[in-house]
């Protein structure tokens, strides 16, 4: 082989490490998580779920760290064993672990996509497709078991409509006052998804709020619990003037313990993570969002989060939690400009 090709076959781009650098630090948390969940999980269902995910996380550990390896390049520290203690009593019902892995298997299988789309090398692209295949396969494992749970609720339904039309005004989009046209199923659609996974962030910051032990972290929780708590009752608010269902709300699902499972540092990292994958979601409703009404309220909860991703940052900066990106050379560093 070539000195250019094998140069070639080992070296990653700035997209590649990103992805896979940032799948390294998600999947060391998962690893974390998972482990404590299968300390307390009952149900054998779910119970087997959570066995799938674990080894997921194991498996893209070891695929990452041989990409790095080969690369030489840097591997993140991520999250280790110090990071979770796996004796701490249960925080959250058996119900509740299900629809956490519901929530982050759909958030990887949207950055295992997205990595996909900016890979150049074959192997890397090989490894996200892999990586969104078992993903689908466990999503689907999740999503069978969710029906049989009465806690799940679904996507409204709407009727079939009687022929084809076409917008006529463009007051179907800017109209403020008055009688408004009902929701269309973008935005039901968004509304719902968004409603569930921003509730979901507010349980989980309660959660966190309970066990966390430095001050600051637990005000941070209680202050998302709140924002969380407020926006996912705006988008039910639009939801159930058309008369639609809205989401469960899993608070009832996490228990009184007060004995922290997880280290701040990784409840901080995950509610950044969190972060930032609400804001994506946000953006990509506001496109799709035809009342303006809608879009205001977009608006006000992207600000929210925005909100929180920048106290996110100071606490993980202050606290020495927050691993450096890989960075381009400093070029006017080296010059001494």
């Amino acid at each position: 082989m070539k000195r250019s090709e094998k140069t070639q076959k080992t070296t990653l781009t700035a997209a590649e490490v990103s992805a896979l650098w940032l799948q390294y630090m998600g999947d060391s948390m998962a690893v974390c998580m998972y482990k404590y969940f299968l300390k307390i999980v009952e149900n054998e269902d779910i119970k087997s779920i959570l066995v799938y995910s674990l080894r997921l996380a194991e498996s893209h550990l070891i695929k990452i760290t041989d990409f790095f390896t080969k690369a030489n390049f840097k591997l993140p520290k991520g999250f280790t064993e110090d990071d979770v203690n796996l004796n701490a009593s249960r925080l959250f019902s058996d119900s509740f672990l299900l629809f956490y892995s519901k929530m982050m298997t759909m958030h990887g299988i949207s950055a295992y996509t997205l990595a996909i789309t900016n890979a150049e090398r074959e192997d890397v692209q090989n490894h996200f497709f892999e990586c969104t295949v078992t993903s689908k396969e466990l999503f689907q494992k999740i999503v069978k078991l969710a029906k049989t749970h009465p806690e799940f609720s679904s996507v409204p339904t709407i009727p079939s409509p009687h022929e084809v039309e076409f917008v006529e005004s463009t007051g179907f989009i800017s109209s403020l006052i008055g009688d408004k046209r009902p929701l269309n199923m973008s935005e039901i659609s968004n509304l719902h998804f968004n409603s569930k996974k921003t509730g979901f962030v507010r349980s989980l910051s309660l959660a966190f709020s309970q066990v966390a032990e430095k001050e600051e972290v637990r005000n941070f929780m209680l202050k998302n619990v709140k924002l969380a708590g407020k926006d996912a009752d705006s988008f039910d608010e639009i939801l159930q003037k058309d008369n639609l269902p809205i989401p469960k709300r899993w608070d009832a699902e996490i228990t009184d313990s007060t004995i922290s499972p997880f280290s701040d540092k990784l409840m901080m990292f995950h509610a950044a993570l969190l972060v930032n994958a609400a804001l994506s979601y946000y953006g990509a409703a506001i496109g799709s969002s035809l009342r303006t009404d809608i879009i205001l309220n977009y608006k006000s909860v992207f600000n929210h989060a925005m909100q929180a991703g920048a106290f996110c940052y100071k606490l993980l900066v202050k606290y020495g939690w927050m691993e450096k990106q890989p960075e381009a050379i400093d070029r006017k560093g080296l010059s001494g400009k």
